[in-house]
């Protein structure tokens, strides 16, 4: 039996439940960031495809839709592009009530709410399907019509107020979350650790003075200091990566630097610099090691702080901006439909802010019982 300290950590972990959900609920979203525009029914880039008559539909609406235009220039992009970027829309589709056929023209009769009647519109059956007017052992000119021109979209949670799809919208949001949590983690990774480190290892002079940054730092409200630096970086998704990391860093450095103030003198450490070892080398290969649980315990924590300040960012507009989607921004659109009658534009995006921020808080508690961190040190 593996009896290796990783192997207790991880047994001891699965065995909290809550924390254990955190992590695969983490992992899921994840999969669904990577995916992104494959798995989206709107795969435009950034699921932008507005459809004003159907603004506002609730969860299950379905429509059917007549394809008016197609855009023959526009050419199909490959799967991981695809990915990455989504699909430029290849046509240009309308929301119908009904349509028929009467010798070489169509009449429409289009979607335009449902307490009001349009009037039939009339196309000419060659400009919409050219390929219903040749002679053909395929099918009728109907049959071809409604196999080229006709389909049906259902959407699952409905539409937001431009008529763009909001699960889709809620998918891509996801990418916009985690990659800011992600980046400005590993941003207050990189700064903290590295500060707290000199100023745990050297003491003296040297760490009263990072001591004194750290505690000016400390003392000023975080959304306050990520608003003051987005003014100074400018509004934007990659500003928002270091505007959040800049701010979440002090977390990290007060734990390293306790945690190293109460390794740098025991033996291990104390045998390599009698070995010649360099500084950078005991502090990185010999005293890192050994406080790794404690920074994922304090990294998890602030992913969860860096997707509040996202968010919060995103809802009063240094964020993401339009029409990327972010769940902030979502939020900041729809929030005066609460009172009304579509009130999930709403709370859907709230409600993955705060299951997502959850799971991360019991990933942290979950890593701080199997890796046995103080209490006292480590803030969750």
């Amino acid at each position: 039996m593996d009896s290796s300290p990783s192997k207790k950590v991880w047994l001891k972990f699965k065995r909290n439940k809550f924390a254990f959900g955190g992590l695969v609920f983490i992992l899921l979203l994840m999969v669904m960031g990577i995916l992104g525009y494959l798995i989206m029914p709107d795969d435009s880039p950034n699921a932008n495809v507005q459809k004003v008559q159907i603004a506002k539909q609730k969860p299950g609406a379905q429509f059917k839709f007549l394809i008016i235009e197609r855009y023959d220039h526009i050419e199909k992009v490959g799967l991981f592009e695809r990915m990455l970027n989504g699909q430029t829309p290849t046509f240009k589709s309308i929301p119908i009530t009904s349509y028929k056929i009467k010798g070489k023209d169509v009449f429409v009769q289009e979607y335009i709410g449902e307490d009001e009647k349009a009037k039939e519109t009339r196309y000419e059956l060659k400009d919409l399907c050219p390929s219903c007017v040749l002679p053909s052992k395929i099918g009728t000119p109907q049959a071809l019509f409604k196999e080229n021109n006709i389909y049906t979209h259902t959407y699952i949670l409905g539409t937001d107020i431009y008529g763009r799809d909001l699960l889709s919208r809620l998918i891509l949001g996801i990418r916009v979350s985690l990659s800011v949590g992600l980046m400005a983690v590993l941003i207050s990774l990189f700064i903290g650790v590295s500060l707290g480190a000199i100023a745990g290892y050297f003491g003296g002079r040297v760490d009263a003075a990072i001591s004194w940054f750290m505690n000016v730092v400390w003392s000023l409200p975080s959304l306050l200091l990520v608003i003051a630096i987005s003014f100074a970086l400018g509004k934007g998704f990659w500003q928002i990566f270091i505007a959040v990391g800049l701010s979440t860093w002090v977390d990290v450095a007060r734990l390293v630097r306790g945690q190293v103030m109460a390794l740098k003198e025991v033996e291990f450490v104390e045998a390599a610099r009698a070995l010649g070892f360099s500084t950078g080398r005991t502090i990185i290969k010999h005293i890192l090691p050994n406080i790794a649980g404690p920074i994922l315990v304090v990294a998890s924590s602030n992913f969860a702080s860096a997707i509040l300040l996202e968010t919060g960012l995103s809802f009063l507009g240094f964020g993401a901006q339009p029409p990327m989607p972010s769940w902030g921004s979502m939020i900041k659109e729809h929030y005066g439909y609460i009172i009304m009658d579509a009130a999930y534009l709403a709370v859907l995006p709230g409600l993955a802010i705060m299951f997502t921020v959850y799971a991360f808080n019991v990933l942290a508690i979950g890593l701080r019982d199997a890796f046995d961190v103080k209490g006292q040190n480590v803030t969750v």
